[in-house]
């Protein structure tokens, strides 16, 4: 960016200054940063989103790149592949045990522990502010918004009708969500109108 470019620019060149510095931590810790984001994306995603495609989505990637980083993960004892229960010609993929631990050593922590020295005011307007900068990236370029199932238009709370087998329900694929199923984030996410 310019220094003509103002605010808005100065935005863009402290986002891409605070990446460039998590990435070198990264490297550091022994994961390239596309193995680190895929760890960090099957702590957060949902079952239904524990594919190798939905992975692939996610990290804005071919098939054929996730498919190298997951196996990377797997030779270092980090991710596990399983057959879905559901749909056994279907790959499911999850952490390890070693995987979690390894996540307790994120560099984003560092990151995470500078922002919350920010006010809750701060931290909010950041947050929101660049909730929407990436929303706007990710409709303008075609990219799914991967958000949480409870902010989901298919999402129905508990209380809803068929709420028999499960505190809340997706519509969309209709199953039960847990209360933590609920704060996953997943691949169908369609935010639901305000």
């Amino acid at each position: 960016m310019t220094d003509g470019d103002g605010t808005a620019g100065r935005i863009g060149d402290l986002i891409d200054r605070l990446g460039r510095l998590v990435r070198s931590q990264e490297q550091a810790g022994g994961l390239n940063p596309a193995q680190w984001e895929a760890l960090r994306y099957l702590a957060r995603a949902n079952r239904f989103s524990r594919s190798p495609g939905a992975l692939a989505e996610f990290l804005g990637s071919t098939k054929g790149t996730a498919s190298q980083t997951v196996l990377a993960l797997e030779r270092k004892g980090l991710v596990r592949r399983e057959r879905d229960p559901d749909d056994r010609r279907a790959v499911r993929l999850g952490l390890t045990g070693a995987g979690r631990t390894h996540l307790r050593r994120d560099p984003l922590r560092e990151f995470a522990g500078a922002a919350s020295a920010l006010t809750k005011e701060a931290q909010n307007g950041l947050s929101a502010g660049l909730g929407d900068i990436l929303g706007q990236l990710q409709r303008h370029n075609g990219r799914r918004p991967f958000g949480t199932c409870q902010h989901c238009r298919f999402f129905q709370r508990r209380g809803a009708a068929k709420q028999s087998d499960g505190p809340h329900r997706c519509i969309l694929l209709d199953v039960a969500l847990s209360e933590a199923d609920s704060g996953l984030i997943c691949v169908e996410q369609e935010e639901a109108s305000a």
